[in-house]
């Protein structure tokens, strides 16, 4: 990428466009509740209009946004892979599959452990934590309604389950595009954000644990909502255990680190096999449901939410948002708005300690402002990235920041996209289930004693700053 206008700006300028254009994007976002994308691309517009009025040449921009947009193009062509993945596994009745004995042996004595459970492998399955929430997650909540069990308790669990899920599924557009924006394998960011998700997910299932001890053991079978999701599942489906193969056959060949796009491809034409060979599909439903969706009418409209997810086309609001993002990015980049951050941290950073409090805290900031955390990925990333090198630290610690206050935090922030989009689902604010989802506070927690400690913390050639294990030659 091409650092920096070829006329280099004051730094009172590039603040100008800087605040100038996330004033725009924050107007767009948070107040006219405008598509982030379109809010992204105008915001854009403002830093270059301005930027050339200053002096900056427009073939600075140009360079900068075909850099940008090329080292984010991977990530794009894996979500676009993503959404025909679970457009598959749907129609050949996988998924479905999944969500019938996930829900057919749930125990009721520790409904929201299971309940978060089970949207954590729904969500490593699938890669998306909305669509986990907006599918099983409105399932489970009205079980839990029929069950007596609070609604917020129950929010909790499906958007704890559904982070953990999205965190550390190689599936997952947040997964893929925060280790994309840091020049990160993907693997070891997964590896990295173990340090603060799996401690999270313990303290969130004893939490659970002790809140189902007031609720009467009950019996799901005798529940009606329950009993009408079995039901048309088995109805509408063939519940063969050979739909299985295709999730076996791709988490083999992730966990042996194929290609992500190659291995997805296997798993996408073995469902399509399936879905002809065990659901009768013809090859022109298969094709249409990898790029739509199923589209399928059960007549239960909680299943037909459950269901008729995925495609190609369900993507593309994503794709245009990381375009926008990229656009947005390699447009301030072009005014100098990012030397002049990094200026700054350089003149207050004094070692990795303050670095890395440093990173987390304009990270959270930026994230709570915009409420869409995919923007100030492509944002933080490349600014904070040459300082990471610099003090000899992994970028897979950036990485992972980027996640803790990014996909795990905005929840708590009223305004953000999955705010809204858990309001929407599962119609409960973030100030009523938030005490209840642990995972959204405690994941920064985690952070600031690994920082204090140097537990968990990557020097720049892969190796713990403290190992918790003496070596052997000790």
């Amino acid at each position: 990428m091409v650092v920096g206008a070829k006329k280099e700006l004051s730094g009172s300028k590039s603040m100008i466009i800087f605040l100038v254009s996330l004033s725009l994007l924050l107007y767009g976002v948070g107040v006219l509740k405008v598509n982030p994308a379109v809010c992204l691309i105008f915001s854009s517009l403002s830093a270059i209009y301005l930027g050339m009025a200053f002096g900056c040449q427009w073939a600075v921009f140009e360079e900068n946004m075909g850099e940008t947009v090329k080292k984010m193009f991977m990530g794009m062509a894996i979500m676009m892979f993503v959404g025909i993945l679970i457009g598959s596994w749907m129609s050949s009745g996988t998924i479905p599959l999944l969500m019938y004995y996930g829900l057919k042996y749930l125990p009721a004595p520790f409904f929201l452990i299971a309940a978060c459970l089970l949207c954590c492998a729904m969500s490593l399955m699938t890669g998306t934590s909305w669509g986990t929430m907006g599918t099983i997650g409105v399932a489970l909540m009205g079980v839990a309604q029929g069950l007596g069990i609070p609604l917020p308790y129950a929010a909790g669990a499906i958007v704890v389950g559904a982070l953990v899920g999205d965190k550390l599924s190689p599936l997952s557009d947040t997964t893929i595009v925060a280790p994309s924006v840091c020049n990160v394998n993907i693997y070891d960011h997964i590896k990295s954000m173990l340090y603060t998700t799996l401690p999270c997910l313990v303290i969130s299932l004893a939490l659970y644990a002790v809140l189902g001890l007031n609720f009467q053991q009950q019996n799901l079978a005798a529940n009606e909502n329950y009993l009408l999701i079995l039901n048309t599942l088995e109805a509408n489906f063939k519940l063969n255990i050979l739909l299985l193969l295709p999730p076996v056959v791709v988490l083999v060949l992730i966990f042996m680190k194929k290609p992500t796009i190659p291995v997805f491809g296997v798993g996408i034409i073995l469902a399509m096999i399936l879905s002809m060979g065990i659901q009768g599909n013809t090859v022109k439903q298969v094709l249409v449901a990898c790029t739509a969706g199923l589209g399928k009418s059960t007549g239960v409209a909680a299943v037909d939410a459950m269901i008729n997810r995925g495609g190609l086309l369900s993507m593309m609001p994503s794709v245009g948002l990381i375009i926008g993002a990229a656009i947005f990015s390699a447009s301030l980049n072009s005014c100098g708005v990012f030397s002049m951050f990094l200026n700054s941290v350089e003149k207050y950073t004094t070692g990795r300690k303050s670095l890395l409090f440093f990173s987390y805290i304009l990270h959270l900031i930026l994230a709570s402002l915009t409420g869409v955390y995919l923007v100030t990925f492509a944002i933080v990333g490349p600014l904070l990235s040459p300082l990471f090198d610099r003090f000899n630290l992994s970028r897979r610690n950036l990485s992972r920041m980027l996640e803790d206050t990014g996909t795990a935090f905005s929840p708590i922030v009223p305004w953000s996209n999955i705010s809204i989009f858990i309001l929407g689902t599962l119609g409960l604010s973030s100030f009523e289930y938030i005490a209840y989802a642990p995972l959204t506070y405690l994941g920064v927690v985690f952070a600031v004693f690994y920082i204090l400690t140097g537990i968990g913390i990557y020097n720049s050639d892969g190796s713990l700053v403290v190992r918790l294990v003496a070596s052997k030659k000790r």
